[in-house]
């Protein structure tokens, strides 16, 4: 089932998913929710947004010489702990156990820690910046991008191993 592309601003694009990231650790913390298709849903969109960031909008970012080349840098290195956070939960055997929830705060704790970050850095030094204009195009290379990804079923365990290893 391919995904269509959304198109806009990449800042609202971002957030858009910043936002639904969060919807998804509540669901993933309640015991009343399919916690499980929360996380399927979680993996899948935390690898596509992260890929999709450093092939389309963090190279383009760096050319503006008011966002700082050292926070872009850094988000990279954030996405990483993120998804080696993401590849310890998914390699939890029992959904809700200790071990599960452990591991679940862990990520929570990096993905809010980088989102906020970014949101506060990047995202604010794109937002005044970045014409909105080229805003529009680095929304729609973004979506392309994580498109993309979500429909080659990205959050697998298998491919989050790949990618935490390249």
């Amino acid at each position: 089932m391919a995904k269509k592309a959304e198109s806009g601003d990449v800042v609202e694009l971002i957030l858009r998913d910043h936002r639904r990231m969060e919807d998804l650790f509540r669901l993933m913390r309640s015991v009343e929710a399919d916690r499980a298709a929360a996380l399927r849903e979680f993996a899948d969109l935390l690898i596509a947004h992260a890929l999709a960031e450093e092939a389309e909008v963090y190279p383009a970012l760096k050319r503006y010489r008011d966002i700082e080349n050292d926070e872009v840098e850094h988000g990279v290195e954030e996405h990483e702990e993120g998804n080696e956070a993401l590849l310890a939960l998914l390699e939890v055997d029992e959904v809700g156990s200790d071990e599960w929830d452990e591991k679940l705060e862990k990520l929570v704790e990096a993905v809010t820690h980088h989102a906020d970050e970014e949101e506060r850095t990047i995202l604010n030094g794109a937002r005044e910046n970045v014409a909105t204009a080229r805003r529009e195009e680095l929304g729609a290379a973004f979506s392309r991008e994580r498109a993309k990804q979500l429909e080659q079923n990205c959050g697998r365990v298998e491919n989050v191993r790949s990618v935490v290893k390249s």
